[in-house]
């Protein structure tokens, strides 16, 4: 060991122990290297290194071939998830080129006058109607819960209910 080094261990075993024992360690050191330069370590056969050379080798190529394949499953799963939005998306757009049955459907239950007013059921007849047998049927049950005589009505339950008979056939067949 050259003088250089020996100081910069000095100065380590200094900073962590007292001058004579930093003196001791190196003087250890010193000691350790001229033992290793006496007895060498024997040299690996050169069929060993190959062998060695040969396995990681090995080991390194299937390491890339499952990293390939890996990465190849990944690929081929979000290629997959593109091409089934794709149809999806195709789908959805050729159905919807085509006029929606339900929305045509009810459009077409009222004229355009109708859904341009403000006053839906005086401009629908049949709204009209509808709604003066809902007030009247309102003002006779509102009549019979107040106990008061109904005008012009033979029995005015009897006609009630035959009213709701009539608007529950319509409207279970409607």
């Amino acid at each position: 060991m050259d003088d250089h080094h020996q100081e910069n261990l000095k100065e380590l075993f200094a900073r962590f122990f007292d001058a004579e024992q930093a003196e001791s360690y190196v003087e250890d050191v010193h000691q350790a290297e001229r033992i290793f330069h006496e007895h060498p370590a024997p040299e690996p056969d050169a069929m060993l290194i190959a062998n060695l050379k040969a396995n990681i080798a090995i080991s390194l190529d299937s390491r890339r071939v499952k990293r390939f394949r890996r990465r190849l499953y990944e690929v081929a799963g979000i290629a997959a998830a593109i091409v089934i939005l794709a149809i999806a998306s195709v789908q959805l757009l050729e159905k919807s080129d085509l006029p929606p049955e339900n929305d045509v459907y009810t459009a077409s239950l009222l004229p355009t006058v109708i859904w341009e007013s403000d006053d839906i059921a005086a401009d629908d007849a049949d709204l009209a109607i509808f709604t003066a047998e809902v007030e009247q049927i309102e003002y006779e049950i509102h009549t019979l819960q107040s106990g008061e005589e109904l005008i012009d009505s033979e029995g005015p339950v009897t006609e009630l209910e035959m009213e709701l008979e009539e608007i529950n056939d319509e409207f279970w067949k409607g």
